[in-house]
């Protein structure tokens, strides 16, 4: 069996959990069936369209993607970047089309801040990529729920449960208070870490609201850059000005190598993660690996990763409340510092949960098995 994944995100072009997805799974994938990537790297997009809205740009790369996979017997799309790409090789070559859901477009309103009249083809091309897939797979239960009710036309037999993985030999224990120290960070007080991209569905400034209210010798440490548009850019700027006047407060725009991005998920004292819409999170899989406790809102997939009282906390989200979400996040960091014993039992056991639940040859071995079925 051949079967080719398309994706906007390849390395070195990885940033985000899609991308890492992407990465590690067709790593194990390679292992059991002849597998292609068609990444947006491969296909450049038309010149003509370069001052053009940057959807027309993702359409023109998604024909691109499209011719090359002819002789596939099966395609898989990713993040709806790619979606139309799959439902056209599905409909020229009369293969099936797998298509994994990392976000739904109905549940990310916000994306109109910088796609402007572009969300509404990137809603159309996820919607008929969707709802015409021989097979959607979501990250987590939660996600599938969400599939569920924003396309109820998708028949449930067509929905599949394959959670995230990770890789828990690269993502291990590996303290570096060296690192903390290069960064401006006093590795011997508390450090509070947040690590992903400065966009409304992160809901950084959620954290960065919720940090005025804890313990003034915990330090932050923001590895947060990509900002979606230059107001939430700025937004974040004045908030992080603001609290770096009465606490340490680092700003790393620029993203983290992957050693060095394991090495502070293994020193730093908690890994937050204040997202206000999440179909699973793998960013907390990433810090649980490293025996990182997580505090982390309850939203989409996150409970089915972070066990409440067990490897971290979760705290309730209600859009119509953000004060009491952030109160409650102050009051999760603050207990998981308070007991520096009970937070290193969390972070062990996250480990362990990591390890024996979400291993990616466990994920790829899934998502073959639902292949088979598709082309048999």
């Amino acid at each position: 069996m051949r079967a080719a994944l398309l994706t906007r995100e390849w390395p070195p072009d990885v940033y985000g959990g899609a991308g890492v997805h992407v990465e590690f799974l067709a790593a194990e994938l390679t292992k059991l069936i002849d597998l292609s990537v068609e990444s947006f790297a491969d296909h450049p997009g038309w010149q003509r369209l370069a001052a053009a809205n940057s959807t027309l740009d993702v359409l023109s790369t998604d024909l691109s993607m499209v011719a090359a996979v002819d002789g596939c017997d099966i395609v898989h799309s990713h993040t709806w970047y790619a979606n139309l790409a799959g439902r056209l090789a599905q409909l020229l070559y009369d293969v099936p089309h797998v298509m994994t859901s990392h976000s739904l477009e109905p549940l990310r309103p916000w994306k109109a801040e910088q796609l402007g009249g572009g969300y509404a083809i990137s809603s159309w091309a996820e919607r008929e990529a969707i709802t015409t897939a021989d097979a959607v797979i979501a990250v987590s239960h939660g996600m599938r729920a969400d599939i569920a009710a924003a396309y109820p036309t998708v028949a449930s037999e067509r929905l599949h449960v394959i959670h995230n993985g990770i890789d828990t030999e690269l993502f291990s224990p590996q303290p570096s208070p060296q690192l903390l120290a290069s960064l401006g960070l006093d590795p011997e007080q508390p450090v509070v870490a947040y690590v992903g991209r400065i966009t409304r569905q992160k809901g950084l400034p959620h954290l960065l609201r919720a940090m005025a209210g804890v313990r003034r010798d915990a330090q932050l440490l923001l590895a947060a850059g990509s900002p979606d548009t230059p107001e939430i850019a700025a937004e974040v700027d004045a908030a992080v000005a603001d609290l770096a006047a009465n606490r340490v407060v680092v700003h790393r725009r620029e993203m983290l190598p992957r050693p060095d991005l394991v090495a502070l998920l293994s020193t730093v004292s908690v890994f937050v993660c204040p997202s206000i819409y999440e179909p699973l999170g793998i960013v907390n899989l990433e810090a649980m690996a490293c025996s990182c406790p997580v505090v982390a809102s309850a939203v989409g997939g996150i409970p089915e990763v972070v066990v409440e009282g067990e490897t971290g906390r979760l705290v309730e989200y209600d859009e119509a409340r953000p004060a009491d979400f952030e109160a409650g996040l102050a009051a999760a960091i603050d207990d998981v510092l308070s007991d520096p014993a009970r937070a290193e039992a969390m972070g062990r056991a996250g480990r362990d949960r990591a390890v024996a639940e979400f291993g990616w040859d466990r994920i790829a071995q899934q998502t073959v098995d639902l292949y088979r079925d598709l082309v048999s």
